[in-house]
């Protein structure tokens, strides 16, 4: 009753929003939210089902202990999240889309009650979420579509488990339901970046500390294996970044065509240099598996999750990995400026780096 009973306070919120396009995303929103909810079925329940698939029961099994160690160990404020369980009409449960300047590598801000502004727009319909790209894509704005796993109602509501987390390997589940988690603990609006690296990190140092405890070699193999494609990736596009960024700032000097033809050769240039590095991990890498075709929208999406991950990191390593602690750090991190926020990161990034 209490998570109808803030639906319908949502609702009435949104009707006093102006501008039909806006009431009709809202409204998918809220219904593809609602739907979810009322599918779920008590996790306990689907594992006693004698008709339950065993290799689900067994997945359902692990995401209760990881569940159990979130709240205990990683101390997230788990509450009756994954306690339901949904099955799904396809691997996702929303798709993103992220919209960015032809020339630029600034994302186009979605702004939202509550949550405040997000660089990217989610949509339980695919065919809104493409009516909506084609209205960018008119405005010569890089687009991009990206099917989400799992999202997080930041404790609004009790998220639950579904078949997006348990289609996933073992290790990649409980990473991801770590991530979800963390999103509870702080969250700022306006600053994506800030949001996602924590999570980001939240969701790699307690996968770290699970397998540990799993004694599963093999999975934590694999998660180094993942993280180091990732960070090596995210060094390519740093550096084609700044390459891009140099470039866009001579919008006034340069023709329009002379831009689209050397931000093509950059971009194809970072294509490449990932397919090469792609060659060395067993495991599709964060743009998938080559070829790939990457834009402006990529690039923001993917330094949006990544950005400030060092730092994070760096932060829980001063705190000798206590949750806690490291918790009350973020959330005073949270209430600096954005500049001395910024900056604080900045640092903790550049320790972390001279550290490994």
């Amino acid at each position: 009753m209490r998570q109808l009973s803030q639906i319908y306070l949502l609702l009435l919120l949104l009707t006093g929003l102006q501008g039909c396009s806006t009431i009709g995303y809202y409204g998918q929103a809220v219904g593809g939210h609602l739907s979810l909810m009322l599918r779920g079925q008590p996790v306990e329940s689907v594992a006693r089902d004698p008709q339950t698939d065993p290799e689900l029961k067994r997945k359902l099994s692990v995401a209760q202990s990881a569940r159990t160690f979130a709240n205990d160990v990683l101390q997230l404020p788990v509450g009756k999240a994954f306690t339901k369980y949904v099955e799904l009409d396809q691997p996702w449960v929303v798709v993103n889309l992220v919209a960015v300047p032809e020339f630029s590598l600034d994302p186009h801000q979605w702004c939202y009650p509550v949550v405040g502004c997000q660089a990217y727009r989610g949509y339980f319909n695919l065919e809104r979420a493409r009516k909506e790209q084609a209205r960018f894509n008119a405005q010569d704005y890089d687009t991009f579509i990206g099917a989400v796993t799992a999202y997080s109602t930041l404790g609004w509501f009790n998220d639950p488990l579904h078949t997006g987390f348990t289609s996933l390997p073992d290790d990649r589940m409980v990473a991801l339901m770590f991530h979800e988690l963390a999103h509870q603990v702080v969250y700022i609006k306006e600053d994506t970046a800030f949001n996602e690296s924590f999570a980001t990190a939240v969701e790699l140092e307690g996968l770290r500390i699970w397998l540990e405890q799993q004694a599963s070699e093999a999975g934590f193999d694999r998660a180094l294996q993942r993280l180091e494609h990732r960070n090596r990736t995210l060094d390519l596009v740093n550096g084609t970044s700044a390459q891009l960024r140099q470039l866009y700032q001579q919008q006034q000097v340069l023709a329009a065509d002379v831009l689209r033809g050397r931000k093509a050769t950059l971009l194809e240039e970072l294509a490449l240099a990932y397919a090469r590095l792609s060659e060395d991990y067993p495991e599709p890498g964060p743009f998938g598996t080559p070829p790939v075709h990457l834009n402006n929208a990529n690039l923001a999406l993917f330094q949006q999750y990544n950005q400030h991950v060092p730092a994070f990191r760096q932060l829980l390593r001063d705190h000798h990995y206590d949750f806690g602690r490291f918790y009350d750090s973020v959330k005073t991190l949270s209430r600096a400026t954005p500049e001395a926020r910024e900056q604080q990161l900045s640092a903790l990034s550049q320790r972390f780096v001279e550290h490994l």
